[in-house]
C-alpha cells in the first residue's frame, strides 16, 4: 500500500475473476471499515473510471439532507395548492 497524501492511497492492483469479481485488499477494508456482508455502490465515468463506496455513506448522507427538511407534510400540501380554490 502506497499513501501518497492525507486520506489517498494506492492498495495495489486485483484481478477480475471469471464472474467479474474483485477482492477489495484487506488494508483497503480495514482502513474504510468494509466488513462481509456490506452493501457497496459501484459507480462509473466514462472518463474518469470506476469508484466503489460503502452504501451507508450515502444513506447517512440523504438521511442528513432529508433532516434539515423539517416541515410537516400538511404544510407542504397547503403551500403547494395556494389558490387553487374555485370559490
Amino acid at each position: 500500500m502506497n499513501k501518497f497524501s492525507k486520506g489517498n492511497y494506492f492498495f495495489g492492483s486485483v484481478k477480475v475473476g471469471e464472474r467479474g469479481q474483485i477482492v477489495i485488499p484487506a488494508k483497503a477494508r480495514k482502513i474504510f471499515k468494509i466488513n462481509p456482508g456490506d452493501q457497496i455502490l459501484v459507480f462509473g465515468d466514462i472518463n474518469k473510471g470506476l469508484g466503489l463506496m460503502k452504501a451507508t455513506k450515502l444513506k447517512n448522507f440523504a438521511t442528513k439532507i432529508f433532516s434539515t427538511f423539517t416541515f410537516k407534510e400538511e404544510e407542504n400540501f397547503e403551500e403547494e395548492n395556494e389558490g387553487d380554490n374555485d370559490e
